[in-house]
């Protein structure tokens, strides 16, 4: 009884971390990725968080190492997730600001709620989750209106065009690890996608990246630290976990919250700018998904209904 009713409780805890802790991670990406290869910089970020989340779970979690159907299962989320998803986004921000990527990057709903109706057939949502979706992108346009102009600049084709590509393969990774992480630990199956996924970095790094000149600064440690040990270790670990508990579609909400968290800090700590038509843009996005929140509700007690009778 008592682990039933905690499960929800733990896993919206572990989506607000997710929340919180990835919209800080902007201006990390953006230092590492513009001071460092990209490539190289997600390769060393991985590097460190994927093996020790891994040997911790294996040593001090007691954990085991799963079979091969599920070892493949992990590699193929690591794959989409880490490697095509979070890595190239890091690239991609080389050459776009981070404002358009966020709001590439909040379409992520959206995708896995297609991914979801077309797909897999589950997580088919009512009227009022279609709603709250609407108005939460609605609110990440209004923020970062300003950058949409850039999405017609050719300068900007080749980043905008991978950053679409690279948030519908974390869309997919995230439906395949929801569909596939049903059983084993979530923390071991988080640290194996972040391993897999920094292996299938090697070779874009020896390909893409140059070497020549790579200098290291404080700035650029700090940043990779904080990526790899809060940024991945801490956050990843969280969303796996939100993802075996919660509809997928809510737990892709972050990508709502992602971008308010980066602006509210922006304005605390950097003093950016947050006006009145920003403020009603956050407030219109929580509205949003507090609607699609209360249209899980709905579908829970309709189906909890029906079932009874």
């Amino acid at each position: 009884m008592t682990n039933k009713s905690s499960s929800p409780l733990l896993a919206y805890l572990a989506l607000a971390a997710v929340c919180i802790i990835w919209g800080t991670t902007y201006l990390g990406l953006r230092i590492g990725v513009t001071q460092f290869p990209p490539f190289l910089f997600s390769l060393l970020r991985f590097l460190i968080a994927g093996p020790l989340l891994l040997g911790f779970m294996l040593t001090l979690g007691k954990a085991r190492l799963p079979d091969r159907a599920t070892l493949v299962n992990q590699a193929i989320a690591g794959f989409f997730m880490v490697t095509l998803g979070i890595t190239v986004v890091g690239w991609a921000e080389v050459y776009i600001s981070s404002g358009l990527a966020a709001i590439i990057c909040s379409c992520m709903p959206i995708w896995t709620m297609l991914i979801n109706v077309l797909v897999t057939k589950d997580e088919q949502p009512n009227w009022i989750i279609l709603t709250g979706l609407a108005a939460g992108i609605t609110g990440i346009v209004m923020i970062f209106g300003e950058h949409l102009t850039e999405l017609s600049d050719n300068n900007y084709t080749a980043g905008i065009v991978v950053t679409f590509l690279a948030n519908l393969s974390w869309a997919i990774g995230s439906v395949w690890m929801k569909k596939k992480n049903t059983a084993g630990n979530p923390f071991l199956n988080a640290g194996l996608q972040m391993t897999f996924g920094m292996l299938f970095i090697i070779p874009l790094t020896l390909i893409f990246d140059e070497y020549s000149g790579i200098t290291w600064t404080p700035s650029l440690i700090y940043a990779l630290l904080y990526m790899a040990l809060i940024g991945s270790v801490a956050a990843y670990a969280c969303y796996a976990y939100a993802i075996k508990h919660l509809p997928m579609t809510l737990v892709s909400l972050y990508a709502y919250i992602n971008p308010i968290v980066a602006v509210v800090l922006g304005w605390l700590i950097l003093d950016e700018k947050l006006n009145l038509r920003m403020a009603i843009a956050i407030a219109i996005t929580l509205v949003g998904i507090y609607v699609v929140n209360r249209g899980y509700q709905h579908q829970s007690v309709r189906k909890t209904m029906s079932t009874s009778t």
